[in-house]
């Protein structure tokens, strides 16, 4: 359940309390006995020990000592906030707890709203096929917030992130059997209709028209038809001539192709469509907040299956703006369905695109899932802004080097380019193939590792964690306020 963040003017009617100290001074003076004080001072000046839990009478009372604030990685500590909220979940889970109240103790904003983001991205459950589905679920409803000149526009802002986070986990953790191309442009229509979004969805005719040869080569071995959604977000007050364009990878499902996978690496490739959630999600959370810029989010979608036709190494393949591709292998189709997106992005003059996809295991294995690899061109404007971002909500960014001579691994005999670079350097040649559809300022995010966890790391739970989303929504609140 997504828990509701709220400000109120006093605690008093709250059995759980989680007060934010940077030391003892801070607590309330009636909040606890000289006794229970001076147990707290005693517990915090313990090594490594920086929360303390008074239980009594059926309240409980939770002491979080926060960083003293030096000015310095101010971003790691703003992360610890987030995990120690959601650690303090299970203690209140154990009760059944329906409400919690942070209490801000002396002006501590940043803190108390990570405190809380940590705790509702941390209560997120993915229980639609659970039996028990009730039993389990969270009793968790109201994060309530008591913070003097705390802007209530920051939470109802918060409010909104965290529903868009959940809806991209929940897009992700669903099973292509109820989520194919069709579903999932479905489901971004739904978004669209409630946060006042444009909508339009290309069926197959369509992008046979408009000879998006990638997109329908990955989509020969389906019996589903692929999608193309455009999502656009114009406001009247727009900050931005030009439009930022995002650009998802939405492969609801991928077994290689005739390229076929190992079982054991199919298990979770529900999760190739991570990218495509994350765009629609994150442009869902800018309508909803109303952000003054102008956003267009470009999906396409389709899974990649090995039957009867579907495309071969050895095929070769016309992308919709006329560049001729020997496909090499099967399983690199990712790169395939975006080539077509990017160069459908055209068509805007773009500001900047910026595409993020689950598309190289190369990624994931240089960089486990603590980050994602970015690679950009002519976008040297922009590009520290988002790493910037990425460091804000703990999404990082690291980037790859993308010399000129990745692109020399690409070099077809038979075609303009060959889909697959070889066995070196696998992220950035994939990032290469994207750039030669491009002739804008454009960004590759490769979100491989950190998109799907087979077991909780904090408030990113198991499954889809819906990375991106704040990332993007984060770096785009930035470019409105600086404009």
């Amino acid at each position: 359940m997504l828990p509701l963040i709220l400000k109120i003017s006093k605690n008093d009617s709250y059995n759980n309390i989680i007060y934010l100290v940077r030391e003892v001074a801070d607590l309330p003076k009636n909040a606890f006995t000289s006794e229970e004080t001076g147990y707290i001072a005693g517990r915090l000046e313990e090594k490594d020990q920086d929360t303390v839990v008074i239980n009594k009478l059926g309240q409980t009372r939770v002491i979080c000592r926060l960083a003293a604030n030096d000015g310095t990685n101010t971003s790691i500590q703003i992360e610890k906030c987030r995990k120690t909220g959601e650690s303090l979940l299970s203690i209140f889970a154990a009760h059944k707890t329906e409400s919690v109240c942070i209490y801000d103790t002396a002006g501590y904003h940043t803190e108390t709203l990570a405190f809380a983001e940590g705790m509702a991205l941390g209560n997120y459950q993915f229980l639609r096929y659970r039996k028990d589905q009730k039993e389990k679920e969270s009793a968790l409803k109201t994060i309530a917030i008591e913070s003097r000149g705390l802007d209530e526009k920051k939470i109802a802002a918060l409010n909104i992130l965290c529903k868009a986070v959940y809806a991209c986990r929940s897009l992700v953790n669903e099973p292509v059997a109820s989520l194919n191309a069709e579903k999932l442009a479905s489901e971004f229509g739904q978004m669209a209709h409630e946060a006042g979004i444009s909508i339009e969805v290309f069926n197959k005719q369509k992008i046979e028209a408009l000879k998006m040869g990638g997109l329908l080569a990955v989509n020969r071995g389906s019996l589903d038809p692929p999608t193309f959604s455009i999502m656009e977000y114009k406001p009247e007050d727009a900050v931005n001539e030009k439009p930022i364009v995002f650009v998802g990878k939405g492969v609801v499902y991928d077994t290689g192709g005739i390229s076929l996978k190992p079982t054991a690496s199919m298990d979770t490739m529900k999760c190739d469509m991570s990218g495509a959630a994350a765009v629609a999600s994150a442009i869902y959370a800018i309508a909803l907040s109303k952000l003054p810029v102008h956003v267009v989010a470009l999906v396409p979608a389709t899974d990649n299956r090995p039957d009867g036709n579907a495309y071969v190494p050895g095929d070769i393949i016309t992308m919709m703006d006329g560049t001729t591709v020997e496909v090499l292998n099967t399983d690199a189709e990712g790169r395939l369905i975006l080539a077509d997106a990017l160069t459908y992005a055209k068509k805007y003059d773009p500001m900047l695109v910026i595409d993020i996809a689950t598309l190289t295991g190369a990624a994931e294995a240089a960089l486990g899932h603590y980050g994602m690899a970015g690679m950009h061109n002519k976008a040297e404007a922009f590009f520290p802004d988002l790493v910037k971002s990425g460091f804000a909500v703990h999404e990082r960014i690291a980037e790859f080097p993308f010399w000129d001579e990745y692109a020399d691994l690409l070099k077809s005999e038979i075609a303009d380019l060959k889909n697959i670079g070889g066995r070196v350097a696998g992220a950035i040649t994939a990032g290469k193939f994207l750039c030669h559809f491009t002739d804008y300022p454009w960004i590759h995010l490769d979100i491989a590792g950190p998109a799907f966890l087979d077991k909780r790391d904090s408030y990113r739970t198991v499954g889809g964690t819906g990375v991106g989303v704040r990332l993007l929504f984060d770096f785009m609140r930035e470019l409105a306020g600086r404009n």
